[in-house]
């Protein structure tokens, strides 16, 4: 108990944290009195000591390995993050599609043009389209359809 502080300042230095010293230098007490127990110990502070250095180390690799098991799952699960913005290979890509999608569109006869423009960026129903273009609503789906066709196609084709 006399040189509890100076084993937990010596502990501290070795695992970085006052909290876990205390908690060592507890363990390296207990040790110490049950080797105490059993035989008789030539320089008690000197094997004291050593119990406190040799517990802070395994203490310190221990968290250590803690933190770097810690520190590999975060950056696992930040590389499993979606990107804010794709990649300059993906945004090309998807500009070309966008250009040959418009350049489908514009293959497309009038009226089928206008129904998937009405379905797909207006958000129409095929009612409405078949009500705006003076079609019938089966019709209407049919020029949807054949038109969603035609693009798929064409970007098959790029």
């Amino acid at each position: 108990m006399a040189h509890r502080g100076e084993l937990v300042n010596y502990a501290s230095r070795i695992v970085g944290d006052r909290a876990h010293a205390e908690d060592v230098v507890q363990e390296a007490y207990l040790r110490f009195s049950s080797a105490a127990a059993d035989q008789a110990i030539a320089e008690p502070l000197a094997y004291l000591y050593r119990i406190v250095r040799n517990l802070s180390l395994d203490l310190r690799r221990s968290l250590g390995r803690e933190t770097d098991r810690l520190v590999a799952d975060a950056d696992a699960a930040v590389g499993e993050l979606p990107a804010d913005r794709p990649s300059p290979e993906a945004e090309v890509g998807a500009r070309l599609d966008l250009l040959v999608i418009a350049q489908a569109l514009d293959e497309l006869p009038e009226r089928t043009r206008i129904a998937i423009e009405m379905h797909r960026f207006g958000g129409c129903s095929f009612r409405q389209i078949a009500r705006h273009l003076d079609i019938s609503v089966g019709l209407a789906h049919s020029l949807v359809i054949e038109g969603l066709e035609h693009c798929r196609r064409r970007l098959l084709r790029r």
